[in-house]
């Protein structure tokens, strides 16, 4: 992988990231790096499930795939908070 896939995959993650964060109600107590790791790795698995079900490539703007790396990214986020905000309590 070039810089340039890693740099745009960080950009790429972070909006993800915070589009997912963005769709769930309520503040997360995450940090932001979080958010764009999490980002980063529900492109990645969002992609795959586009692959799988056959919507990955299409002309134009990939709408399915981009509604299932969101999603993919709001579960995460939605995850690692519950997880983190226990954590944090003990």
């Amino acid at each position: 992988m070039t810089i340039t896939g890693i740099i745009s995959a960080i950009i790429i993650g972070a909006i993800i990231g915070a589009l997912g964060r963005l769709i769930l109600p309520g503040k997360q107590n995450i940090p932001i790096w979080l958010t764009v790791v999490i980002g980063i790795v529900a492109a990645f698995i969002g992609s795959g499930i586009a692959r799988a079900i056959g919507v990955s490539a299409t002309s134009g703007i990939d709408w399915i795939e981009l509604i299932l790396q969101v999603v993919v990214a709001a579960v995460g986020v939605f995850l690692i908070a519950s997880m983190y905000g226990r954590r944090s309590l003990r």
